[in-house]
């Protein structure tokens, strides 16, 4: 994530990375309707009423250290401490055990650490902060995730394995998970993962001949200067905007104890929040300061996090917005080994009870603003993020657009035997393809439908069955709600997959290839 830094490698050694769920838990949870409060008998006694915080110097969380906030708490009569806990199964330990009343952290570390607390508010996902970079200047073939299996294979005829270098415990291993889950020619099988405490580390290593390292997850501001070293940015979280989603988790405990006090701390916190909104130069400087930055790498970390106003997260967990986001984000997690058991009923991890005062805040000064400064008001909303153009671009800008990879086709796109006509079958895969499309911004994403077909007639009928097929597949996601631009090619034979006879029915084959409108994102 974004200017994220963390204690000397060594500690590292320590700390359990990537905990593997077991199981998801079911008892003990908070019930809107009928609160009890946990029994915790090795509460620690810390004095008087401090809260305690637990978090990391992600940029994102940088609210939480500046000074303005915390004099606006103690106004409140609220003494918080903000402490810094780089190990993810450290925080969710101590929140269970009492030390601690607040967490933050990512969706999917909380749906993998399974902490005995709810979601109370969302923080921030980032829109561009978190990226997967490709070694290109180390290998120039390499502009693509399509381009990994040849490179790959040539590595291992040389008795090499080419490596993948990312922050542990971070997002960067989470976003190096949606990869291997979503394209088909991305495989963390393949490549030898080199785990390090933070993205320096990582973009130090990917400069090293020696290291072989093809792939690399950073944050800012190791995009941009891998960016600038002629490495590809193939996929950002600006191309997957809520694939990493800060959350505020509060126990069971606090929630059940000092409830009156935890809305006023979300109050006070989505305040700040709304400051930041009319003036950013406060938020520059406390991340400038937080990452020992400059003044541009400041503003390069603060664009790429979106922060969440009280109002849009009250949205998000009002509507199917947050459900969705975090059955995505368990399945991610199931398929990658990482959770044992995709939770049944997500709305039970959340409740947005303790941010009704904060919505009413914000509310109110939408209402002093809205005339005579609309954007800010629709800022404020949460609209200027939700209500987004799509980008529409012509056939030839998509299909000369760099490819980012093929997305993994589970199940088979059939059609019947020398027909354009989906079968039952066909018809289910493209609709689950329609919602992992979904997923990707319509701005800078677009698709590219590639059929193919195998040896069997004259080339002329089965390049324009290819292209029919290709068409009724397009038709079919659009009718399923993408609204990304989406072209139809027909390749007819003329791609027959490698090592295997052109007449082979298994070249019949639909590619969904994932492009970018615009590269230098």
């Amino acid at each position: 994530m974004a200017s994220k830094s963390g204690p000397p490698p060594i500690v590292y050694i320590l700390v359990v990375l990537g905990v593997l769920g077991g199981g998801w838990y079911a008892a003990n949870r908070l019930v809107d309707s009928k609160i009890e409060v946990p029994s915790l008998p090795n509460l620690v006694n810390r004095g008087g009423d401090e809260v305690l915080l637990l978090g990391d110097t992600f940029s994102g969380y940088s609210t939480f250290r500046n000074d303005e906030f915390q004099a606006a708490l103690e106004a409140a009569e609220i003494e918080l401490r903000y402490e810094d806990e780089f190990s993810q199964a450290e925080r969710a330990k101590r929140l269970n055990s009492g030390e601690a009343e607040l967490i933050v952290t990512t969706l999917d570390r909380y749906l993998q650490q399974q902490p005995d607390g709810k979601i109370v508010g969302l923080i921030d996902r980032t829109v561009g902060a978190d990226a997967v970079t490709l070694n290109t200047p180390q290998y120039p073939g390499l502009s693509s995730l399509n381009d990994l299996d040849a490179l790959v294979d040539d590595a291992r005829a040389r008795g090499e394995q080419l490596s993948i270098a990312y922050a542990a415990d971070t997002p960067s291993e989470y976003l190096a998970q949606v990869l291997d889950i979503r394209f088909e020619n991305f495989n963390l099988s393949d490549l030898r993962a080199t785990e390090v405490a933070e993205a320096s580390e990582a973009w130090q290593l990917a400069q090293d001949p020696s290291q072989k390292i093809a792939v690399t997850v950073l944050w800012e501001p190791f995009v941009t200067q891998a960016r600038q070293h002629g490495h590809t940015v193939v996929l950002s979280s600006q191309d997957a905007p809520n694939a990493i989603l800060d959350v505020l988790v509060a126990s069971e405990h606090y929630m059940a104890s000092n409830p009156d006090e935890l809305s006023k701390l979300l109050e006070v916190y989505y305040r700040r929040i709304d400051a930041n909104a009319r003036d950013r130069s406060g938020l520059r400087e406390q991340i400038q300061t937080d990452g020992n930055l400059s003044a541009t790498e400041a503003t390069v970390v603060m664009d790429g996090i979106d922060f969440f106003t009280s109002v849009e997260a009250n949205r998000w967990m009002a509507a199917d917005t947050l459900p969705k986001r975090m059955q995505s984000t368990a399945a991610v997690l199931a398929l990658s080994g990482q959770l044992d058991d995709v939770p049944n009923d997500v709305t039970e991890l959340y409740t947005s009870k303790f941010i009704s005062e904060a919505v009413a805040n914000t509310r109110a000064l939408i209402a002093l603003i809205e005339t005579d400064n609309p954007e800010l008001a629709q800022f404020l909303k949460g609209e200027v993020k939700s209500t987004t153009a799509v980008t529409t671009a012509s056939t030839t800008r998509v299909q000369s657009a760099p490819d980012i990879g093929n997305l993994q086709v589970r199940g088979d796109v059939s059609f019947a035997t020398g027909s354009a006509q989906l079968d039952a079958i066909g018809q289910q895969t493209i609709d689950r393809l329609a919602t992992e499309v979904q997923e990707f911004n319509a701005q800078t994403v677009a698709v590219r439908v590639i059929g193919h077909t195998s040896r069997t007639g004259s080339a002329s009928l089965n390049q324009q069955l290819s292209q029919q097929r290709a068409q009724v597949v397009v038709d079919r996601l659009k009718s399923k709600g993408v609204v990304h631009t989406i072209v139809a090619e027909g390749k007819g034979f003329s791609e027959p997959l490698p090592n295997i006879s052109p007449a082979d029915a298994r070249n019949q084959r639909t590619e969904i290839r994932l492009v970018r409108l615009n590269a230098n994102i």
